[in-house]
Order: C-alpha cells, then structure tokens, then sequence
C-alpha cells in the first residue's frame, strides 16, 4: 500500500468506519526535488499527510513504517510527535523502536512473518528494554508488496499458510503475556478478501485482520485510475512475484514493466536520493520509488503495481463504506 496508495484520504474514510486506518509513510516528498533535502521533505509531506488525516476523521489512524528506509527514525519520531497513536514497523527488525517511543505514547506493532521472528523481537525487548510489542502483525505469503519470504518458500505458500504460522506464533507470545500480565494482539494478514476469510482468522485465535488489496479498488483510495483498472483488468494468472532492488521477493501485476524486466530491457540506474539502506543500485535495474510512482500517478507502462494474491478477484470500484458493511455482514453471516 505505498508508495502513495494509502494516505490520509483512504486512512480517514477507513478510520470512520471504525477500522484502523493506516498511511504509508514511504515516498511521500515530491520526486524532483527531493534529492535536494530528501530527509527534510519527506518528513514535512508525512506530517502533512498525518495532519490531512485527523482532519477528516475522530477515528484511528496508524502509520505504517520499512525498517530499511533511511531516515526511518526521523519519521516516527515525527508521527508520534504529531498524536499518531499505532506505529507499524516492518522489512527489518525493530531493535531500536522502543527507545524512540516512550511507553504509553504510542503503540508499537511489528510486521513478522515467522514465530521465530517474533520470538527475536519478544526476546529483544524483554531484555534491552522490559518491554513487549503492543500488537504484531502476522503476514503471510499471500500478500502484496514485499515479502518476508524466501523465492522458494513462495513457490509452496500452503507450508506456510496463516492457518499453520498463526498457532505457532500464539504459542510463542503466551509466556510474554503470562510475564507482562497482558494480551498481545495477533493481527493476521495477507490473502484475506471477505468477511467469511476474517471470521475464519478470529475463529483460530487472531485478534483482527489487516488488509490492503481490496481498499485499493475504492473511490477514497489515493491512487491513479489507471492504477485501479489494472486491477479491474487483472486475471488469476497475471499475479506474479518478481525481483526488487531490495533484495526482497514481491507481488505485483505482471505489465509492461515487468515484462521489459523479464526480457532484461531496463538498464542500470543513478541513484540521488539513497532512500532505502538496502538498495542494491550496482546492479538494480529500476529505481523502485518512481517505479512505485510512476504507477500511482498513472503511467503504468512504466510502473510497479504491487498487489495481493486476490487482486484478481476485484471486479468493480466502490466505497470504502460499501465494503466494510460487506466485510460485517460476511463475517456475521459466517
């Protein structure tokens, strides 16, 4: 949901109907001059964003934050500094998230995709700073964007669906609740689509779903039209994982873009602003930020549309109204 899909406008219509909304804080400064003071800009845009959204909306609105953005911590310092009350940091450890927020200013939600890697962060903070998560975020191979996942784990998603990693990540969390005398929310996401695939993830013990895909088809998304028909127009088939400069596997719509990656026709890259710590630029073949761009402003022949497994299943533009009611009456009727 970033670069630039969720902002404040889709974050505040969520949030007023009683969800979480959530902003991406990536690539939010504009693209032609952020080279010149690329912290700075992208610090003021975020808070912009963040200030939009309480404007529109008494609900709750998250900010979701990579770990391997440079200026990570800037940033959520900035959003706590301006009310943001759920900080959700993923694609990297949050080893020093708990020194930058103080205890009760906000709440802490770590992206995982492992038991085991929620028992690192659990381990960590308990030690470094007797603290634990205020949430996690369990994500499985499903989902859209980067993923926590190995090429070859993604070829066998069922070994590692969220019916087989939400058990063993619930039993990980339950001594650190028995210690810190509280409840750690398990939110499960990635391929959920309807209310009858929430009411199954709440039936065997998550605490709540998070989901992106089916919000980007919506009239308050922030994305381009031409961004929104690519998911109208996509087919089963057209779902695919690709490579990114980060290093990471991701899901995407298979494109032109894509398709001139496969036949190798982009060529290597200058980078001004170093936004991502793990950027491999020597051999990248794109700038994955204005690829990112490109598509949320329309030019999708030259864009990276990232998606979830079920985007294909998307078949018209709604409000965001018109699906939350539709999740509540699937998961009741469920």
């Amino acid at each position: 949901m970033g670069v630039r899909v969720s902002l404040s406008n889709l974050a505040s219509a969520v949030a007023n109907e009683g969800g979480i909304g959530t902003i991406s804080s990536i690539g939010l400064g504009d693209v032609e001059t952020l080279k010149n003071d690329y912290e700075g800009q992208s610090r003021e845009a975020l808070v912009r964003e963040i200030q939009r959204a309480k404007g529109m909306t008494d609900g709750h609105i998250a900010v979701n934050f990579m770990g391997v953005l440079s200026n990570v911590e800037d940033l959520i310092v900035a959003s706590v500094n301006e009310g943001v009350r759920m900080i959700v940091f993923g694609a990297g450890l949050p080893t020093r998230l708990p020194a930058l927020v103080e205890e009760g200013s906000a709440n802490l939600v770590p992206i995982i995709s492992s038991a085991r890697v929620g028992k690192l962060i659990l381990r960590m903070w308990d030690r470094r700073y007797s603290r634990i998560p205020d949430g996690l975020i369990l994500e499985g191979p499903l989902a859209g964007g980067h993923l926590g996942f190995s090429y070859d784990q993604l070829k066998q998603p069922e070994m590692y669906s969220l019916e087989i990693l939400l058990p063993q990540v619930l039993e990980t969390i339950e001594p650190y609740e028995d210690k810190f005398g509280r409840k750690i929310p398990v939110i499960v996401a990635g391929g959920i689509y309807d209310g009858k695939d929430i009411a199954h993830m709440l039936s065997i013990g998550a605490s709540g779903v998070q989901m992106g895909t089916r919000f980007v088809c919506t009239v308050e998304c922030d994305v381009s039209e031409e961004f929104k028909q690519a998911y109208l127009d996509s087919e089963e088939e057209d779902i695919v994982i690709t490579k990114s400069p980060v290093g990471m596997p991701g899901r995407a719509i298979r494109n032109k873009f894509i398709k001139d990656l496969e036949a190798d026709a982009k060529s290597k890259i200058k980078c001004f602003y170093r936004c991502l710590t793990v950027c491999d630029i020597k051999t990248a073949k794109y700038c994955i930020a204005l690829a990112l761009i490109n598509a949320w402003r329309g030019d999708v022949d030259q864009g990276l549309i990232f998606c979830g497994q079920n985007a294909y299943r998307v078949r018209e533009i709604v409000t965001v109204k018109e699906i939350i009611s539709e999740l509540i009456a699937g998961i009741e009727a469920a």
